[in-house]
């Protein structure tokens, strides 16, 4: 459910945002900052919707491994391309999803005033650890605005040594999943394929290093046996 009407007053929203999180079954913790988007005006290529619309049976076979502690991740209904989902990367350069072609990613926004996010953040380090490589990488990227002080204190803090520091200050990202009915707050998890194709995402936090979890990645990868290490 997407919070569509960005001029109701702050407390209409946020009761709006619980209400969704209700039914949604999400723990996430709710943002109600607004914003102009994140590439707002970069057109989707009718060409890539077609190819990430084809693979809807894929998109529905891996969410039915979503299980046990990640069974809160929904198959995306059609698959859309998201190759577009810019933030910045670690060098504080521009980048995209576009940027991780040939790699399944596991997007998320976290943020160090969200407690969910907090609470996360050292499993998926550890699930970067275990899967991480030439076809697979977490992106776990911040939303905190301001500097960059918070944010990478909180990680040195918690001894995040796998995850590469992606970031997004300004609240764009954020607001462009809500655009596309993707975000209701935070965390919001996404799960997208080596084409930029969105297979499946979910609002509030998981258990990013079960086996639960490790099967889902498997899954997306096109893996019928776990990843040998």
């Amino acid at each position: 459910m997407a919070l569509k009407n960005l001029h109701l007053p702050a407390s209409r929203m946020i009761l709006i945002a619980a209400v969704a999180g209700l039914v949604a079954g999400a723990t996430a913790v709710y943002v109600t900052s607004a914003g102009d988007g994140n590439n707002s005006a970069s057109p989707l290529v009718a060409a890539e919707e077609a190819t990430c619309a084809a693979k809807q049976e894929f998109a529905d076979t891996v969410a039915a491994s979503a299980t046990g502690e990640v069974a809160a991740m929904l198959a995306a209904s059609p698959p859309q391309p998201v190759s577009d989902l810019s933030f910045n990367a670690p060098d504080g350069a521009p980048t995209s999803i576009r940027e991780f072609a040939g790699k399944t990613v596991l997007m998320n926004l976290w943020a160090t005033w969200c407690a969910p996010c907090r609470a996360e953040m050292p499993a998926l380090d550890a699930l970067q650890k275990e899967r991480g490589g030439a076809d697979f990488e977490v992106v776990a990227v911040n939303v905190d605005t301001g500097d960059d002080t918070k944010p990478k204190k909180f990680l040195a803090e918690t001894g995040v040594e796998s995850l590469a520091y992606y970031r997004d200050n300004t609240l764009a990202l954020f607001n462009d999943l809500k655009k596309r009915s993707l975000a209701l707050g935070l965390p919001v998890t996404l799960l997208i394929d080596d084409e930029g194709c969105l297979l499946a995402h979910m609002n509030g936090p998981a258990e990013w290093a079960s086996p639960d979890a490790l099967r889902l990645v498997d899954a997306a990868r096109g893996d019928t046996a776990p990843q040998a290490r």
